[in-house]
């Protein structure tokens, strides 16, 4: 019987670890100067790390069917635009599976913009002068706030998303809209 206890524990073991490391989510980090790292954490990391509800991350399980929301937490905006599933702080951003061919450009322009804004502030205190219309550009950038810098760029990408499939469908539409409309004379 012992013998039967240890295997049955050990399978207990073994199937809690594979439900473990089957929780675990692949995310990226992108902090404000653009350095992204991908991380491979579960729920309660997440959830620890930007101070954040479980029932909120749950409208980010792509297992789970929830509408486009966007959250404003006390710490933390929550967004699920389609296959956008991030979480944005005031110092960094948590977007879930950065491999994804739809999340590869959002991630690519975060690394771009964010990292932009930052050196201009910097070559500013450092002294450095600027054009006339890069200082009015840049004084204008430098007062937003890096949780709406980065939510712009999520809106941004969503949009266009949209934009890109609107035109598909329409493509594909438009011709048969008129083949029925020359049926139906």
């Amino acid at each position: 019987m012992g013998k039967e206890r240890s295997i049955v524990v050990l399978a207990d073991s073994q199937t809690e670890m594979k439900k473990k490391a089957g929780s675990c989510r692949s995310w990226i980090l992108m902090d404000a100067e653009g350095k992204s790292t991908v991380l491979d954490v579960d729920k309660y990391a997440i959830m620890d790390r930007v101070q954040i509800h479980a029932r909120d991350l749950r409208i980010l399980d792509p297992l789970l069917s929830y509408p486009s929301t966007i959250l404003s937490r006390e710490k933390a905006i929550v967004l699920n635009l389609e296959h956008i599933k991030a979480i944005i702080t005031h110092e960094e951003v948590l977007l879930r599976d950065p491999l994804d061919d739809n999340v590869i450009p959002v991630v690519e322009e975060l690394q771009r913009r964010l990292p932009f804004i930052n050196s201009i502030r910097e070559g500013q205190e450092d002294g450095n002068e600027l054009g006339d219309q890069q200082d009015v550009e840049a004084g204008e950038e430098d007062e937003s706030p890096f949780e709406f810098r980065a939510l712009e760029v999520a809106l941004e990408a969503i949009c266009s998303f949209f934009d890109a499939r609107t035109t598909e469908l329409e493509t594909a539409a438009y011709p048969a809209l008129d083949e029925l409309t020359t049926k139906a004379e």
